[in-house]
Order: structure tokens, then C-alpha cells, then sequence
């Protein structure tokens, strides 16, 4: 399915570097990875996908939403498809809310030598490089502004877009049991877990593995 690569951050569990833990205990309130986002978009070569793989899940909550972001590009107006054409977004690894839901997960199992930010441009808009077909490829989580352009600048459209890329429609829920393997397209694909299980454990196992430079 793909060649499986170590997260920058968090390092992988004993006698298996490229999978990671993603988990929550009982006494955190933060999730890992808990914003809208495609995974590790600050890295020049972000993921082609990631395979999750439930360990232990809560009694209730805890599950993942999906987001197609063919069809959040193809619903856009013919004129904001023209001013999206040729921007450049930039990523970074340090932005706020999303550098707080991997805290605790650092804390407890950071990977030594790791950089504290990683820094990449990538299109607005990418062609997908098997389907061909274009996907929106910006996120809240990590696309910080457009390459060009100031942070403020950028904001009223980034702003727009990082609703507009989530709406009902475009969404759907997965709901975990105990052996329940995800497995997701990052190039087209965005997903938010839900912090919704305060007081309970949820275990996860992920595989990430490598793409290719965005175009």
C-alpha cells in the first residue's frame, strides 16, 4: 500500500519506529491531532495517507470525521477556483492550537533530534498525482498564510476556506470499535478526531506513509 515513514515528533513503539501511539489517558483533556487537518502538510513530502488501528476506545465518543476535499474544491465558484489557481500556502508545525494537542504526547514520547518547527510551501490547490483531479489543500492546523502575502492578508480567505472545506456535506463519521482500522487518502482527506471522551482511555495505533511533493 505504500512505504511506512516515522513521525517527525513522537517516536515510534518498542521494536517498531514507524508506528506511533495516539493516545489519550484518563486524565488529559487534550487529544492528539484534535483540529481539522491533513496530516504533517509542513513537511516538503507530506504523507500520501495514514493507516489508524483501534487498541482501546471509550465507552462512548471518540470517533473521526472525514472531509472530501475534491468536492470542496469542485463546489467553489469558477472565479474563486481562478484566484486560488497558482497560490501558494504556507505550512508550519508551530502553529498554535495544533502544537497543544501534541503536548502530552511529547512530553511522555518525543523523538530525540527532533526539529521544533518545520516549515513547507505547497499549492493551494493540488492535482491529485493517480486521479488527476484537484483537491483544496490548505488547513487550519497548519497552513499559516499564503507565500507573497501577509499573515493578515491571507487571513480573510484562509478563513473562508478553512469553513467552507468542512461543511455537512462534504463530511462523513466513522465510528470506531475495538480493531477498527481507518485507512485515508491525505493528499484529498482531511479528519478531526473528537474530544468528546473526557474521563477515558482511547488507544490508537497509526502507520504513516510516504508521498510525494504536492503539484
Amino acid at each position: 500500500m505504500g512505504q511506512p515513514i516515522e513521525y517527525p515528533f513522537v517516536k515510534g513503539v518498542d521494536g517498531y519506529p514507524v508506528i506511533i501511539a495516539v493516545a489519550k489517558l484518563e486524565h488529559e483533556r487534550h487529544n492528539f491531532g484534535g483540529i481539522w487537518h491533513s496530516d504533517t502538510t509542513y513537511l516538503e513530502q507530506p504523507p500520501m495517507g495514514s493507516m489508524l488501528l483501534a487498541r482501546e476506545i471509550p465507552p462512548f465518543g471518540g470517533d473521526t470525521l472525514f472531509s472530501n476535499q475534491y468536492l470542496a474544491y469542485e463546489s467553489l465558484s469558477d472565479r474563486m477556483k481562478q484566484l486560488l489557481e497558482g497560490l501558494v500556502g504556507v505550512s508550519t508545525s508551530a502553529k498554535a492550537d495544533v502544537s497543544k494537542t501534541r503536548e502530552d504526547r511529547i512530553s511522555s514520547n518525543g523523538r530525540e533530534g527532533a526539529s521544533k518547527q518545520y516549515v513547507a510551501e505547497h499549492p493551494v490547490v493540488r492535482t491529485h498525482p493517480e486521479t488527476g483531479r484537484k483537491a483544496l489543500y490548505v488547513n487550519v492546523a497548519h497552513t499559516a498564510y499564503f507565500k507573497g502575502m501577509t499573515e493578515e492578508e491571507s487571513a480573510p480567505i484562509l478563513q473562508y476556506l478553512f469553513q467552507h472545506q468542512i461543511r455537512p456535506e462534504f463530511t462523513c463519521r466513522f465510528v470506531w470499535q475495538p480493531g477498527s482500522l481507518a485507512f485515508w487518502d491525505n493528499r484529498c482527506v482531511q479528519h478531526n478526531p473528537i474530544n468528546d471522551y473526557h474521563g477515558y482511555r482511547r488507544i490508537m495505533h497509526r502507520i504513516t506513509l510516504a508521498g510525494d511533493t504536492p503539484r
